[in-house]
């Protein structure tokens, strides 16, 4: 058993120096931060390339959340995500219909079925969007009104909740990690000088993360905030 035990992390060792070969965020070929031959052991590198890449994903949810956000111009994100009822099943707009941009403040909703037109029209008028949906019988456009100045600044309170969002997922994956490495510590696994360079490299990684989110929550402010 014991020697199962060495050979599985044997094997979760060299998947996650594979992992780490590219990291999202990182130029194609960059590795990220290094962490082969640092700690005696696949335990804390496991842990902090398992941190990373839900930090990543923490990071591009955040974006896409950032994209239904309305700005000035139309774009397919606004909607795409869109829950429609279907034949009593809650399904996302993307996968009904196919949704176009034929002009820059207008969004054209082609429905695969058109008997699903009504449900998406509804979806739509319940929504936040704040738009009428024009139904012809065959598709549904969207005319994207003027954002007016009020209603700017109120989707940036909305942008800056979600920014937050994504930073409290952020620190409860950092408080996960170090308490998964300050139990190997305990257990003998690791020792306290290892425990004390995985913790900086994970504040580390954490900062980066926290900042790829704020990077992206100011490009979503000026997009707003452009008139």
């Amino acid at each position: 058993l014991s020697g199962e035990r060495s050979a599985d992390r044997r094997v979760r060792h060299e998947s996650g120096r594979l992992a780490a070969q590219h990291r999202p965020g990182w130029p194609r070929g960059h590795p990220g931060p290094s962490l082969t031959n640092r700690y005696s052991g696949p335990v804390i590198e496991d842990t902090l390339l398992e941190a990373m890449d839900k930090m990543e994903k923490a990071v591009e949810h955040t974006r896409s959340q950032f994209a239904t956000v309305r700005t000035g111009r139309a774009s397919p994100a606004l909607v795409d995500r869109l829950n429609i009822e279907y034949y009593g099943a809650q399904v996302p707009l993307q996968q009904l219909a196919s949704i176009s941009v034929p002009e820059a403040r207008q969004l054209l909703i082609k429905p695969h079925d058109r008997g699903s037109l009504e449900s998406i029209e509804k979806a739509i008028r319940e929504s936040d969007l704040g738009v009428n949906p024009n139904n012809d019988g065959i598709a549904i456009r969207l005319s994207l009104p003027q954002l007016t100045e009020d209603r700017r600044r109120e989707y940036v309170k909305v942008a800056k909740n979600m920014a937050e969002d994504g930073r409290i997922v952020l620190r409860n994956v950092r408080r996960d990690a170090r308490k998964a490495m300050e139990a190997e510590e305990k257990s003998g696994e690791v020792s306290e000088d290892e425990l004390d360079r995985a913790e900086k490299e994970l504040d580390k990684v954490t900062t980066e993360h926290v900042d790829q989110i704020d990077d992206a929550l100011g490009r979503k402010e000026q997009e707003l905030l452009e008139v």
